[in-house]
């Protein structure tokens, strides 16, 4: 035996130490971080065109809800209604009456400024009619001075905006620039100002010739009845075909089929289920056309794969385990399905149901095609009944119809319409968002 020592097992190798990161480890770090960033610069990029939307469609849509009112104090006494009765041209008449009260205040505002009928026609329209309206329906108002809040025309709306200058305006039958000349005194007199446009919101649409009287009430009223319809016919057909599909329906080729082809259906686009509505709903079963039974009927056939999709992802949500013990415990297969587990999968077909309608209720290539955006609502439907069957719009059909025309004034309008019906569609999905906090359960 020799005294040799037994060289080290870790003689000639390097040390390394476990708390020091190698080359590999760093590099993947790095990647780490790379990718984190990505993240952020992505967030923040969808962050900031999100804004510029917003803010783009409330800086164009907002002014859609204030108008310009000419405020002017008016007294009309008996002798004078039974002269203006008089006269064959009665409504020009009361005009008269109107110019001579206005100029009569801005005199006593020390605003000498030439007035005349058709300037006034020009910058409120029809004075007299109004007038003669408002006094036929309150004879007891004769003798008393009455306030009246006329709304003056779009083009003025629109100098009082910022939306028409001097310069860039030309002399037509809507408006001069003599006429400016009065609007700025009647502005100097505080006898004009700006109002909130309860009209916009409560009105119809009121044609191509005056966008300042132009609503979309009608057409609320119209996408209301249509989303009533969708709601009756998809909730329950889709909810009973996703029941049929995922608890009831063998596994065999025809199933499969039927899945991929309602797979499919949720990609098709939007404008092929209005074609579908055409040659179906009106063309052969002779349904009247721009009716929101029709429109409604459309939208269900578009919704119905996505209301079944989302119904078929909540009752894959429910535990295997709750069938069995519904099963175990004596319940058919019926019973154990709608005692167990629909009610516990009830918050996500709600929540699937409302976005489906939250979606059917901002398209409008369907209703391009039975004609919805032809038909312009004049008012509101005289029943229930006739709210399905007659002819109207819906908002997304007036939108189009608004940005479609050759008047500045009417985009204006098509904003303000984007925001009441982005404020629908989050009002959708916060219910649908509230619905299923309420009533999820945990397991």
């Amino acid at each position: 035996m020799t005294d040799a020592s037994t060289p080290s097992p870790d003689k000639g190798r390097h040390s390394v130490s476990l708390t020091a990161p190698d080359a590999r480890t760093r590099k993947r770090a790095q990647a780490e971080k790379r990718f984190r960033a990505y993240g952020i610069i992505a967030i923040a990029t969808g962050m900031f065109f999100l804004v510029v939307l917003f803010t783009s469609i409330l800086s164009e849509g907002l002014p859609a809800f204030k108008r310009t009112v000419v405020s002017v104090e008016f007294t009309l006494t008996e002798q004078d209604r039974e002269e203006a009765e008089s006269e064959l041209f009665k409504t020009k008449a009361y005009s008269n009456l109107f110019v001579t009260a206005l100029k009569t205040e801005l005199d006593e505002r020390g605003l000498n400024v030439d007035i005349n009928e058709d300037a006034i026609e020009r910058l409120l329209g029809k004075v007299g009619g109004t007038i003669r309206t408002f006094y036929s329906e309150n004879p007891s108002k004769l003798g008393q001075p009455v306030q009246f809040d006329l709304a003056a025309s779009s083009r003025v709306d629109g100098y009082y905006k910022g939306r028409v200058t001097r310069e860039s305006m030309q002399d037509s039958r809507f408006l001069q620039k003599s006429d400016l000349d009065l609007v700025d005194a009647m502005e100097k007199a505080g006898i004009i100002k700006q109002a909130f446009n309860w009209t916009f919101i409560t009105g119809a649409d009121s044609g191509v010739d005056n966008p300042g009287g132009a609503g979309i009430g009608a057409s609320v009223v119209g996408s209301f009845f249509m989303m009533l319809v969708v709601l009756v016919f998809s909730l329950p057909i889709g909810v009973a075909a996703s029941i049929y599909l995922e608890e009831f329906a063998p596994q065999n080729r025809f199933t499969d089929l039927i899945e991929v082809n309602i797979s499919n259906l949720a990609a098709v686009p939007s404008i092929v289920f209005g074609i579908l509505g055409l040659a179906v709903f009106i063309q052969f079963m002779h349904l009247p056309q721009s009716a929101p039974l029709v429109g409604g009927l459309v939208l269900t056939l578009m919704t119905l794969p996505t209301i079944i999709i989302s119904t078929r992802a909540s009752l894959k949500a429910v535990p295997p385990s709750i069938r069995d013990a519904a099963l175990g415990v004596g319940a058919s297969k019926m019973q154990a399905v709608f005692h167990h587990v629909l009610p516990l999968a009830a918050p996500g077909i709600l929540t699937g149901t409302i976005i489906g309608l939250a979606q059917a209720l901002g398209e409008t290539a369907p209703l391009l095609l039975i004609g919805m955006v032809g038909f312009v609502a004049r008012g509101y439907p005289d029943g229930f009944i006739a709210g399905f069957t007659e002819a109207n719009s819906a908002m997304p059909a007036q939108i189009y119809t608004w940005a479609s025309r050759a008047d500045v004034a009417f985009y204006e309008k098509a904003w303000g319409g984007i925001i009441i019906l982005l404020m629908f569609l989050l009002s959708m999905n916060i219910i649908a968002i509230i619905l299923r906090r309420r009533f999820e359960r945990r397991w």
